[in-house]
C-alpha cells in the first residue's frame, strides 16, 4: 500500500490527523523515494543555480570561523545537504584561508540513503572524511559551524484557522470523494505563549501556522552556542515578521500542485517562519543577528566582484550564464527578497558578517 493509502486507512481508523502528521509522512516519503533536485526533478536550490552561492558561504564561514577564535577541532555541519553541491563548493573556497581546512570535521545530516550516496560522490575528492547523521543530536558538541539552506521550510507545521475570537486546527480528512481535504477541529485550541503579538488579534477566518519543530532546531543550535563556540545559518523562503496566511505549498516538475494532492509524490513545503526561530533561540540565550535578505546577504559577502572574475574569464555564452545567475540569486523579484537569512550564535559575539550587529 502506498502512502495515500496509508493515510487513508489511518484516517478512516482514527479520524482526520493534523497537518504535521501528514507533512512529516509525505516529507519523509518523497526524499526516500524520489529525486528532486534539478531539471528531471521538482524543483532547483540556490547552490545548484551557481557555485557562486556556495563560494560565498565558503567565505562566510572561514570569516566566521575566525571570529569564533578559530577553534580546532570544529564541526562543520550541514542539515539537508542535497547533492552535496553547497558543501563541495564551501570547501574549494574555504581553501583561501590556511588552517581552515585542516581545523573543520564535516557532519552531513541526512536521512535519504540514496541522497547520501550523491553527497558522497560529490565529496569524493573535497580531501575530509564525511560523517553522516540522521539528526542534529547526533553531532558531537564541539565547536561548529552549521550551515541550512532550504531544510527548515520542509519541516512539519501545523495550521489554525479563527473562527469567531477562537483558534480552531486544521486537520486532514477525507471528503465525499475520498479525496484528502482539510477540516476544522471541533474543539478550541490553546495558542497561549505559541502566538506572536501582531498574530492574537487577528480577524475571523484568518489562518495562522505554527512550526514547533523550526522553534525546537532553533532552541537545540542555541543550546550547542551557549556550550561552545559556534554560529549557524539558515538561508530559507520566508517573511523576516511574524504574518498570517496558509503558505504551505506542494511543487512537482517544477509546477505549483495541490499540496494535499498524492502526498509523498510532490515537495511539500512551507514558508519559515524566521521569528519565532530566533525568539525561541533567543529564549535560549544565544545572540541573533538578521533576518537579511538573501541579496542583500550575498551582496555584501562580494557576490558581484566574485561574478565579474568569472566572467572575465568566461566565454560570451558563459557570461551571459553568470549574469543570470546572480539575477536568480540576488533580485528582489527573483530569490532576492523571498529568501531571508537568519543566524544563531554564541552570546560572546558582538558582530558577524554580514550582518548588522545584533541586537543587545
Amino acid at each position: 500500500m502506498n502512502l495515500a493509502g496509508r493515510l487513508r486507512a489511518l484516517i478512516g481508523q482514527s479520524g482526520p490527523l493534523p497537518l504535521s502528521r501528514f507533512m512529516a509522512d509525505a516529507v519523509a516519503e518523497y526524499y526516500a523515494t524520489r529525486e528532486p533536485f534539478g531539471a528531471k526533478g521538482d524543483f532547483t536550490t540556490a547552490p545548484e543555480i551557481s557555485q557562486m552561492f556556495g563560494e560565498m558561504l565558503g567565505l562566510w564561514a572561514v570569516d566566521t570561523w575566525t571570529r569564533l577564535g578559530r577553534p580546532r577541532p570544529c564541526a562543520l555541519v550541514e542539515l539537508g545537504p542535497g547533492r552535496g553541491t553547497l558543501m563541495a563548493d564551501l570547501l574549494r573556497a574555504g581553501r583561501v584561508e590556511p588552517g581552515f581546512h585542516e581545523a573543520i570535521a564535516v557532519h552531513l545530516v541526512e536521512t535519504s540513503a540514496g541522497l547520501r550516496a550523491r553527497q558522497r560522490a560529490a565529496l569524493a575528492g573535497c580531501g575530509k572524511t564525511l560523517t553522516f547523521a540522521d539528526r542534529l543530536g547526533e553531532v558531537p558538541d564541539m565547536p561548529f559551524l552549521l550551515l541550512a539552506n532550504e531544510f527548515f521550510d520542509a519541516l512539519p507545521i501545523r495550521q489554525f484557522q479563527k473562527v469567531g475570537a477562537e483558534w480552531r486546527e486544521r486537520l486532514v480528512g477525507l471528503d465525499a470523494a475520498g479525496q484528502f481535504a482539510f477540516r476544522l477541529a471541533p474543539e478550541p485550541a490553546d495558542l497561549a505563549g505559541l502566538l506572536a503579538p501582531e498574530q492574537r488579534d487577528a480577524p475571523p477566518g484568518s489562518v495562522v501556522e505554527i512550526g514547533l519543530p523550526a522553534r525546537a532546531i532553533g532552541a537545540e543550535i542555541a543550546g550547542r552556542a551557549l556550550r561552545h563556540p559556534g554560529a549557524a545559518l539558515a538561508i530559507d523562503y520566508g517573511a523576516p515578521l511574524p504574518g498570517l496566511g496558509d503558505t504551505l505549498q506542494a511543487l512537482r516538475r517544477h509546477a505549483h500542485a495541490p499540496p494535499l494532492r498524492d502526498p509523498g509524490e510532490a515537495d511539500l513545503t512551507a514558508h519559515v517562519d524566521f521569528a519565532a526561530i530566533a525568539a525561541a533561540a533567543r529564549g535560549a540565550g544565544a545572540r541573533v543577528f538578521g533576518p537579511l535578505a538573501q541579496g542583500e546577504f550575498l551582496g555584501r559577502l562580494g557576490i558581484r566582484l566574485r561574478a565579474a572574475r568569472l566572467k572575465a574569464a568566461a566565454s560570451p555564452p558563459q557570461a551571459i550564464e553568470i549574469d543570470q545567475a546572480l539575477e536568480r540569486l540576488t533580485a528582489p523579484a527573483a530569490m532576492g527578497s523571498l529568501f531571508q537569512c537568519l543566524c544563531i550564535a554564541s552570546p560572546a559575539l558582538d558582530e558577524i558578517a554580514p550582518f548588522d550587529p545584533a541586537e543587545p
